[in-house]
């Protein structure tokens, strides 16, 4: 008996989702019951941020209008089916720091067209935003079902969803946010446009890179003296396992999967795929 790999553990999404729900909750304690308002410490705004307030580009997208309860709710239903579907090709560390920076370009796009206006911004719309345009890249065609206004359901492939919101935010930004005027289809276009931005680059640029150092090809070649003395001190296999026994293979393939599931499927070695594929391989012959 052993226990070579690590539990599995709550996903960041549902982290974030109770983060979302928490905040709310406190929100609406603070705002009926005690005279501090929670969103002009940690709401996104360009006075805030020329006071020092740097953190509010993350912070604000925790925070929502505490008259707006159906605005949480459609966040955190966007933020659950798209989060749950690109997680497993992320894993948690990726999908943090995705998560992450999508909230800050968006909030820092959104303060660069806002800098001389005392308005406040709040929400998780950038990231959303971000979640849909990369769930749209990895997913083009898949089809999928959405409830119209919570009532009329509507299938449409997610290439075309991500279409549509970004003409529609675009139309907003440029003829209706940029004039400083009200727009029919929300306020924060240009918020949305950086997540956005954001989902598309990580996608373009970043998800295929390897971000462990340790696994990086060096770009410098070593001196011979110094290959050799690397070659000598590399550590031994931390362990080998016997794959030709139905049970052992078994064990294995729930620590590979466990190991997928928190850090994502790039960070599976070779011998690791080998026992993915003898896996299947045997599955297919049953």
């Amino acid at each position: 008996m052993r226990d070579g790999y690590e539990r599995r553990q709550t996903s960041i999404v549902t982290w974030i989702l109770c983060s979302i729900a928490g905040v709310f909750v406190i929100q609406n304690v603070f705002s009926h019951w005690l005279p501090i308002g929670l969103e002009w410490e940690f709401g996104l705004s360009p006075a805030g941020l020329r006071a020092g307030h740097v953190w509010t580009l993350l912070t604000y997208g925790f925070l929502h209008s505490t008259s707006n309860l159906l605005q949480v709710v459609a966040y955190l239903l966007a933020v659950y089916f798209f989060g749950r579907e690109v997680l497993p090709i992320l894993g948690n560390r990726r999908f943090v720091g995705f998560y992450a920076a999508s909230l800050s370009a968006g909030g820092a796009l959104w303060t660069a067209v806002h800098w001389r206006h005392p308005e406040l911004l709040l929400g998780a719309s950038a990231a959303v935003a971000a979640l849909v345009i990369l769930y749209a890249c990895f997913f083009p065609n898949r089809e999928i079902t959405l409830l119209l206004f919570f009532v009329l359901p509507v299938t449409i492939k997610p290439k075309y969803l991500a279409y549509t919101l970004v003409a529609v935010d675009l139309f907003g930004f440029v003829f209706y946010e940029l004039l400083g005027a009200a727009s029919p289809v929300g306020a924060a276009h240009s918020a949305h446009l950086g997540g956005m931005a954001a989902g598309w680059i990580y996608y373009r640029f970043m998800h295929a890179s390897d971000w462990s150092l340790a696994s990086g090809r060096a770009q410098i070649e070593l001196p011979r003296w110094m290959r050799n003395r690397a070659a000598n001190s590399a550590p031994p296999q931390a362990y080998s396992v016997n794959v030709g026994d139905r049970g052992h293979l078994r064990a294995e393939v729930d620590r590979i999967l466990d190991k997928i599931n928190s850090h994502g499927f790039g960070s599976l070695s070779a011998d690791e795929k080998r026992v993915l594929d003898e896996a299947r391989d045997l599955l297919s012959r049953r």
